[in-house]
């Protein structure tokens, strides 16, 4: 919902190339084509336009063009208001001296794109619906803090936690604090929330609206009439193109111009460096808290209730339960090489999930590419090649599994990688490869998706969405596994369970002293990994294609790629 081949900063590059350009305004009368519009290249095309329901970063992209958050957090990880007036502290009396209760001011004069204005109404009634069990809203763990939010005037909100809350700032912040409508989606708030007209044509706060959507292809925004930026959005059209490869994105802003701006450029670094040499384009790349990798079903896939639901927790894997097969999986997965030969100096080989900010990174946590150390620990969990067909077998279950990740050609690489590792130890490895709109879909009705994991293993891109990690820390806790009871909308995928990381997890959740709080997050990463509860590989710099006339570009690692879309212009030259 996330790389390339270049020595130095690319994100300071892109930002001061063009310093000296004078902008256009929405005054400009361009051609279209030129300053009239803003062709934006999504080879993950968008499913979904309700940020509560999204699971991949396209449609969270997508949607944060109309929607706005409270505040969001910027590249250095200062906290800037959007829809609030002033960001809360001690001193201004927004943050409660008990640590239990936090207080935003909204601006007075915004409107809703329709024209109805924003209340404080709206705030609360976001909570309520991202909180009801019947929506099953994809990211109701940043809200599980709350005991909860109500409107002390209509602008003014107060949010009183269950305990003390050192994470105050993660609710109604960022990708996943985008306010919704109360007067659009009151009548969706449950069951039918699927069926919701706004899921596809929304009304947002934001600097743009949809004016055209079609799933998995086009979506075209015009400017918000009622947007509160005076001056701002400065293009009169936004076209969101989806489909396609990462190849032809990165090839129509980097070497043709055909677009302006290309997401997620998950390309081959020395394929990029080729592109980027054409002179029409830049590649943005700034390290944040993603990390490639790989999960581990906890779960029997092969195996259904008399529901039909797999992976359910009443059927354990027949092999990952067992602390000593993962580890063999963990030492047969060659790190290095998938970095260094598919991303170059935009990836760098991990074996841990919390890797910025640099407060909560361990440095207790390791890896080691070792086949026949792996071999080893198969044999001593007694999984041997009992009747020589080359896989290894235990009371009459071959070692097989399927590997699932998305389309995309450095994955399928990477698969292969990982393959050749893993069947060099005697197990056999089915890859599948899924459609990015339907493997980042979160669709319950679809088995396909990367929260059902109807797979042994599965790949994807993911992290802490703030420099709070609390939130995505949770994913891990046994309250977290996704199943049908949820409408299999929360985010522990594995379906990993383990009471000791639960209790650091509720630890951190009350700590108000930072540094025995980041001493609590490092040691639930050093348990996810002592534990082999997942496979990391890659800490991913988020690689964007910018054209070299696009100006106004800041990516925040904790916010939606679009975040500032408000500032982004063409420059004159």
């Amino acid at each position: 919902m996330s790389r390339l081949f270049f020595p130095v900063s690319l994100l300071s590059l892109a930002l001061t190339m063009t310093v000296a350009c004078t902008p256009q305004t929405t005054q400009n009368q361009g051609t279209p084509g030129d300053t009239d519009r803003l062709r934006l290249l999504y080879w993950q095309a968008p499913t979904i336009l309700n940020p509560h329901l999204a699971t991949g970063f396209k449609d969270f992209d997508a949607a944060r063009i109309v929607y706005e958050p409270l505040a969001s957090y910027d590249k250095n990880d200062q906290l800037i208001p959007f829809l609030a007036a002033e960001i809360p502290t001690v001193e201004n009396g927004g943050i409660a001296k008990d640590g239990k209760s936090v207080t935003w001011k909204l601006k007075q004069n915004v409107k809703w794109a329709d024209g109805e204005p924003l209340t404080a109404e709206d705030v609360v009634f976001t909570y309520q619906f991202i909180t009801n069990p019947d929506v099953a809203s994809a990211s109701i763990e940043y809200y599980s803090t709350i005991e909860k939010v109500e409107a002390v005037d209509n602008y003014t909100v107060k949010i009183t936690f269950k305990d003390v809350n050192p994470g105050w700032a993660v609710p109604f912040t960022g990708q996943n604090g985008m306010i919704l409508p109360k007067h659009i989606f009151a009548e969706y708030n449950g069951a039918n929330i699927r069926e919701a007209p706004a899921n596809q044509k929304p009304i947002g706060t934001g600097p743009y609206q949809v004016v055209e959507f079609k799933a998995g292809d086009i979506i075209i925004y015009e400017p918000n009439p009622n947007y509160w930026d005076t001056g701002k959005p400065y293009f009169k059209r936004v076209e969101l193109k989806g489909g396609g490869d990462a190849v032809s994105a990165a090839r129509a802003v980097l070497q043709t111009g055909d677009a302006d701006y290309a997401y997620n450029l998950q390309v081959e670094g020395n394929i990029l460096k080729q592109l980027e040499a054409a002179g029409k384009g830049k590649v943005v790349a700034n390290f944040g808290p993603y990390v490639e990798r790989i999960m581990l079903n906890f779960t029997n896939p092969n195996q259904a209730t008399a529901e039909g639901e797999r992976s359910s927790i009443q059927f354990p894997h027949p092999f990952f339960t067992d602390k000593k097969v993962r580890q063999a999986f963990n030492l047969a997965i060659d790190r290095d090489t998938i970095s260094n030969q598919l991303y170059g100096p935009t990836g760098r080989p991990t074996a841990q999930i919390l890797v910025a900010p640099q407060r909560y990174k361990s440095d207790k946590i390791s890896y080691e590419f070792n086949l026949e150390k792996a071999a080893a620990l198969l044999d001593e969990a007694g999984w041997k090649d009992s009747n020589g067909n080359g896989i290894r077998d235990k009371n009459g279950v071959e070692m097989q599994v399927v590997f699932q990740t998305s389309v995309n050609p450095v994955r399928q690489k990477t698969q292969e990688i990982v393959k050749q590792g893993l069947e060099s130890i005697g197990v056999k490895v089915e890859l599948k490869s899924i459609d990015a709109s339907v493997f980042f879909s979160g669709d319950p009705a679809n088995t396909d998706t990367l929260n059902h994991f109807y797979a042994d293993l599965q790949m994807l891109n993911t992290g802490n969405d703030s420099p709070d990690p609390q939130a995505h820390m949770k994913w891990w806790t046994c309250e977290e596994i996704t199943q049908k009871a949820n409408n299999w909308q929360k985010s522990n995928y594995a379906r990993y369970c383990n009471p000791e990381y639960d209790k650091l997890w509720q630890q951190a959740t009350t700590e108000l002293n930072p540094q025995k709080r980041a001493e609590l997050f490092q040691k639930m990463d050093e348990l996810l990994s002592t534990d082999v509860a997942l496979l990391p590989i890659v800490d991913r710099a988020n690689t964007q294609g910018v054209s070299n006339r696009l100006i106004g570009v800041e990516p925040s690692p904790w916010d939606a790629n679009t975040w500032d879309i408000k500032n982004w212009q063409r420059s004159s030259d």
